[in-house]
This record gives structure tokens, C-alpha cells and sequence, in this order.
């Protein structure tokens, strides 16, 4: 466990540096009102990529994680293949859209819109790859993507437009896309997409409700937070995410290796998934903390102004409430990953529902108390709440597991953590 978890680690730094990258490099070159234009078109983006993760790869990831080879091989073309379906088809609405809008925001949309197909598939051969337990060639595939992203963005710079920056960093993962074909010899299987939809819709549609209810929050608050106090506003709020941005991409490509991890320390040892979740969501939750204060009290405002230019006046006042919010989320991903390495996606739905309701409603009440710093405020708020349900349901969907055991007595309906523990104890080879 300790090697896979070691390369999930290395992807998802290399992951996170080329995101941080690119958001830092867009806010020091576009400013406050630009930049919230391009953070639009990325939260946009997180929608269709849960989309296309909850149709496509989290089932792959339960249901396929350390099968045999040719399993694999058939299960990870039919997830590509719906990958690409679902950049492809979003494209063309996306495109439809920009060009109806027209101005900044639609250009913005048409460019988003020509490159979602090589950021799905992308993602997807890094789904595949954790699934197999070859964690060593996503993080080859994200470095060729980091390789790439580098001269497109110079080259961008030079037009110095919102679209051209989204163009470079699509092309970038277009680049890494191409290479995870070369890695696996396997193409995306677009004859086999109705087959994996239709084997995988017990999972695929809870999970697809579950992913757009998270990713969708967000895009309702900053659609909402960009109509109440404009687009600045929206571009203060990202810039300080931002300086959060290695602990915000982990979080997202987080399932990369904790659902997989999760779902073998189920088969192997059962009673360990707790402790497991436990100390996967404390761990990231106190590195996240850490790293907020040492934003917070040892960065020199010389520094932050070269890191994030105009933006740091504005952006680094958010940052303990950016931080408490990321701490939630941080916290919540223990229980996630023993959710779906379960397979409790009616528990999954239930939990990620409730969490993004809080996070539009705090969120937008907050924006209109207190703009900017209310609503992350108020997002920081929604995050702990979100946390103790997902904690909740997980002790709940573990009791319900346990109790389907027939060795295990169910008269009560109700088993403390110890008995739990014990019982699962009893079960295990002398």
C-alpha cells in the first residue's frame, strides 16, 4: 500500500503543481476581473469533469481496482471511450453557448469547449492506471502534461487573452492524452459506451448526481457570488484558493488512489476501513491547516505580491476562512473514500446533497452580508457541516455492512464502534 500511495502522492503533487501553476500565472497576467472570468470557465469545467467521473471512472475505480490484466484492459477502454462521449458531446454545448453569449464570456466558453475532450480523456487514463495499482504512469503522464503546459503558456502570454490561456492548458492535457494511449496500447472504446453505461448505472447515476451536486455548488456560488458583488469579487475568491491550490487539486484527483486503497483494505481486513478513513481524512485535514497558517503569518506581502500581483491586497484576507474551508473538505475525504469503497452509493448521494446545499446556501448569504469575505466565510461554515453528516452516514453504512454478515448479530439494530470492532475481530482467520 505504502508504494501505491507513495506515487499517488507524487501524481497528485505534480497534478496540483501544474493547476497552481496555471491559476497563478492567468491571475498575475489578466487581474481581478479577467481572472474571475477564467475562473467561470474552470468551475464550469469541474462540472462536466464530474460528469464524466461519475459516469465513467468511479465506477471503474470500485468495480475494477487490482482485477486481472485483460479485465482491466477491456473495463478501462470502455471507461475512456465514455470519457471522451461526454468531452465531446459537453463540447459542442459548450461551443453552442459561447457562441449565442458572444463577448469575453462566450469566447471564453468556445475555447473551453474545443479542449474538454482532451482534459476528460486525460483524466481518465489517470483513473485507469490507479485502478490497475500503476500509479507510476499517471504521474508520467501528468509530468508530460506539466512538460507541455510550460511553452503553451509562454506562447500564450503573448496574446495575454483569457482564451488563449485556456487553450494552452487544454492543448497541454491533449498532449498527455495522446501518451496515455501509447502507455496502455489500448484505444478509447466508443462501441463499448452504451455497454459500460448500462452494466454501471447502479453506480454511474448516483455517482454522476453525487459528483455534479458537489462541482455544481460550486459553480452556483460563483455565478451567484459574480452576480452579487461582480466579477472582481469572484477572482479575489479564486485568487485565494489559489494560495490554497496544492491541498484544493489534491482533494480533487484525491479518489485517484483513497477509493482504490479503500476498496482492498475492505476485502483484506474489513475492521481496518474505519481507522483507515479516520487517519486519511486527519492527516490531510491538520497538513491543511498547517499550510493555511503558514500562509497566514510567515508570508512576506513582498512575496505574495509576486506570487498573485494585484490580487494579493484583496486575496490574502481570505485566507483563514479559505483555509477552515479546506480543512472541512480535507476532513470529509476520509469518509468519501469509505463511502465508495463500500459501494453505499445511496449513503454517497445522500451526504454529497445535503453538503452542497450548504455550500450554495452559506455561501450565497454569505456573499450578500459580506461579499467576498462573507461568502467564504460562509463556505467555510458549509464545509464543517458537510464533514459531520459524511462522517455520520459512514458509521452508519459500516454498521449496516457488518450487520449484513451473517455471523454478525443484528437483534439491536444498533452496534457501538467496539462491538463492531469486535465482531469483526471474531471473523478473521486463527
Amino acid at each position: 500500500m505504502a508504494g501505491r500511495l507513495s506515487w499517488g502522492l507524487g501524481d497528485q503533487a505534480v497534478s496540483s503543481l501544474t493547476n497552481f501553476v496555471v491559476g497563478l500565472y492567468v491571475a498575475r497576467s489578466l487581474g481581478a476581473t479577467a481572472f474571475g472570468l477564467f475562473s467561470i470557465a474552470w468551475v464550469t469545467y469541474g462540472v462536466i469533469l464530474n460528469i464524466s467521473r461519475g459516469l465513467a471512472t468511479d465506477p471503474l475505480m470500485v468495480r475494477f481496482s487490482g482485477v486481472a490484466r485483460a479485465s482491466w484492459r477491456t473495463a478501462v477502454g470502455q471507461a475512456v471511450g465514455t470519457a471522451l462521449v461526454v468531452g465531446v458531446a459537453s463540447g459542442l454545448v459548450s461551443v453552442l453557448f459561447g457562441l449565442v453569449v458572444g463577448g469575453s464570456l462566450g469566447a471564453a466558453f468556445v475555447a473551453l469547449g474545443v479542449v474538454l475532450p482532451f482534459l476528460l480523456v486525460q483524466d481518465a487514463w489517470r483513473f485507469g492506471f490507479f485502478a490497475q495499482g500503476t500509479g507510476h504512469k499517471a504521474f508520467l503522464n501528468d509530468g508530460i502534461q506539466a512538460v507541455a503546459l510550460f511553452p503553451a503558456l509562454v506562447l500564450a502570454a503573448r496574446y495575454d487573452t483569457v482564451v488563449a490561456f485556456l487553450l494552452a492548458w487544454g492543448c497541454s492535457a491533449g498532449v498527455a492524452a495522446a501518451f496515455g494511449w501509447v502507455q496502455t496500447s489500448v484505444l478509447p472504446r466508443l462501441g463499448g459506451v452504451r455497454a459500460w453505461l448500462r452494466d454501471h448505472r447502479d453506480l454511474g447515476v448516483r455517482y454522476l448526481v453525487e459528483n455534479v451536486s458537489n462541482s455544481g455548488s460550486s459553480q452556483l456560488r460563483a455565478y451567484g457570488l459574480g452576480a452579487i458583488s461582480g466579477l472582481a469579487a469572484v477572482g479575489t475568491v479564486r485568487g485565494a484558493e489559489q494560495l490554497l491550490g496544492p491541498f484544493l487539486a489534491l482533494l480533487m484527483g484525491l479518489s485517484l488512489v483513497t477509493v482504490a486503497e479503500g476498496a482492498r483494505v475492505l476485502r483484506q481486513s474489513p475492521h481496518r476501513l474505519w481507522h483507515f478513513c479516520v487517519v486519511l481524512g486527519a492527516a490531510q485535514a491538520a497538513a491543511a491547516l498547517i499550510w493555511g497558517l503558514g500562509l497566514w503569518f510567515f508570508v512576506p506581502e513582498d512575496a505574495g505580491r509576486f506570487v498573485l500581483g494585484s490580487l494579493w491586497d484583496s486575496s490574502s484576507l481570505l485566507v483563514p476562512a479559505v483555509t477552515m474551508a479546506v480543512v472541512g473538505a480535507s476532513f470529509t475525504t476520509g469518509a468519501t473514500a469509505g463511502l465508495r469503497a463500500l459501494g453505499m452509493a445511496r449513503r454517497s448521494l445522500r451526504s454529497q446533497l445535503i453538503a452542497s446545499a450548504c455550500y450554495v446556501v452559506f455561501g450565497l448569504i454569505g456573499a450578500g452580508l459580506g461579499g467576498a469575505a462573507g461568502s467564504e466565510w460562509g463556505v467555510a461554515a458549509a464545509t464543517l457541516t458537510g464533514s459531520a453528516v459524511w462522517w455520520w452516514q459512514l458509521r452508519s453504512a459500516l454498521r449496516d455492512h457488518f450487520a449484513a454478515v451473517p455471523e454478525f448479530p443484528a437483534a439491536s439494530g444498533s452496534f457501538s464502534q467496539a462491538e463492531l470492532h469486535s465482531a469483526s475481530e471474531e471473523m478473521k482467520p486463527a
